[in-house]
């Protein structure tokens, strides 16, 4: 009944959720729905909410089994409170619908900041990776696996005390350890997948730990380990060949990335050791991370990054750049080793994105010209093209 009533329903500014949380404007969205700014009526204080699933078109039995796991799997992840991890304050149902209900932290991604300044140098980053690390390895002590570890999902506070501050955010698709997915079928962003999880197999700690060692990664290299590719499905089958592009400006955090981008997660670290390792960049051998914990990110001069300060001018980049969009696969995605798709017919927006630049487009005007030459030369050839075919419209009419 309660799921008639939400049929049809406009979800915006001024609604209420679940009798309580009133949201405000959206702050962004992915895979997994929405996520809005809200105000929650009863605590007076802001709030981010999101819609994790939709029970929509389902069968009721089907339905209820979705709800049942997504409170299970809310309730876990709201045992997890660490400094460097957006709490989780609730887990609401509306009209039949899980809401997830967290902390809200102004802050822009990596993702964003990657967006702009393109590359970070290793010794901000490893601070990054030191403290979502940390977050993990706690998260990773309570049974909980975040399954979706990615640019997108690390959070770098903008303003007041918190600022610079680093938090890794959304367990939305989070699972409590020996709660698997149907066969077959992955969730999550192929980009930062881990090769075991492109070819089928269950997330596990050490999935958690190469798609850390992958953000880490792209924040130093400027791409993922994979490359660029929009094709999820091409995709998806590099990371199953593990099939990494060997780092180049990482310097003092090569060997802890690439233990952490082992092909086999039983020779990958632990996530505590990850940590430990990623530290000891930042504070030399005897460093602990325990020294870095709740300590927001800084240069090598002490001072905090201009682009992690409110009044940074962040302006939306023209073209998403590959996998920076952190693209989801979807929930019905199967695995690189799983049965095939039948091949998609032509379409022209696939032409037009093989013949754009693949990575960031070059600041260097030369550069620039050649990135677009392939357009440029597909331009030309259609121009050719069109005036052949007008020349013997006109020689037939004549």
């Amino acid at each position: 009944m309660a799921e008639q009533a939400w049929a049809g329903r406009a979800v915006g500014p001024d609604h209420l959720v679940a009798g309580r949380y009133r949201l405000d404007s959206k702050l962004g969205g992915g895979g997994m729905g929405a996520v809005w700014l809200a105000r929650d009526n009863r605590l007076g204080r802001d709030v981010a909410v999101k819609q994790v699933i939709s029970t929509a078109d389902l069968d009721p039995d089907e339905a209820e089994d979705l709800r049942r796991r997504a409170l299970r799997e809310g309730r876990a992840a709201a045992q997890l409170a660490h400094e460097h991890a957006i709490s989780m304050y609730d887990m609401a149902l509306h009209y039949g619908e899980p809401w997830l209900v967290m902390e809200h932290l102004p802050s822009r991604s990596l993702a964003q900041v990657m967006n702009v300044v393109d590359t970070l140098p290793p010794y901000v980053v490893a601070q990054i990776g030191a403290n979502v690390a940390d977050a993990l390895t706690a998260a990773h002590a309570a049974g909980i696996v975040h399954r979706d570890v990615k640019p997108g999902n690390i959070l770098i506070a903008e303003r007041g005390r918190d600022a610079g501050i680093v938090k890794i955010s959304d367990f939305g698709i989070a699972r409590a350890k020996g709660d698997n997915d149907p066969d077959g079928v992955i969730i999550g962003t192929p980009a930062y997948f881990a090769p075991e999880v492109a070819r089928g197999n269950d997330p596990t700690e050490a999935s958690d730990v190469f798609s850390l060692g992958a953000t880490l990664y792209t924040a130093v290299e400027g791409q993922p380990p994979f490359g660029f590719e929009t094709d999820s499905i091409a995709l998806l089958h590099r990371v199953a060949r593990a099939e990494i592009i060997m780092p180049t400006h990482t310097g003092p955090l090569t060997e802890p990335l690439l233990e952490m981008l082992q092909p086999d997660p039983a020779r990958r670290p632990t996530m505590a050791q990850a940590r430990d390792l990623l530290a000891r960049v930042v504070l030399g051998p005897g460093g602990s991370a325990a020294a870095l914990r709740g300590r927001p990110i800084q240069n090598e001069d002490g001072t905090i990054p201009s682009w992690a300060q409110r009044s940074a001018h962040f302006a939306e980049p023209a073209r998403p750049r590959g996998s920076f969009v952190d693209r989801p696969l979807g929930a019905a995605t199967q695995a690189a080793g799983g049965p095939k798709k039948s091949a998609k017919g032509f379409a022209p927006a696939d032409l037009l994105d093989r013949l754009l630049p693949k990575g960031p487009v070059p600041d260097n005007p030369q550069d620039r010209i050649v990135a677009y030459a392939p357009l440029a030369m597909a331009a030309m050839v259609a121009v050719i093209l069109v005036a052949l075919l007008v020349a013997v419209i006109i020689a037939l009419v004549v």
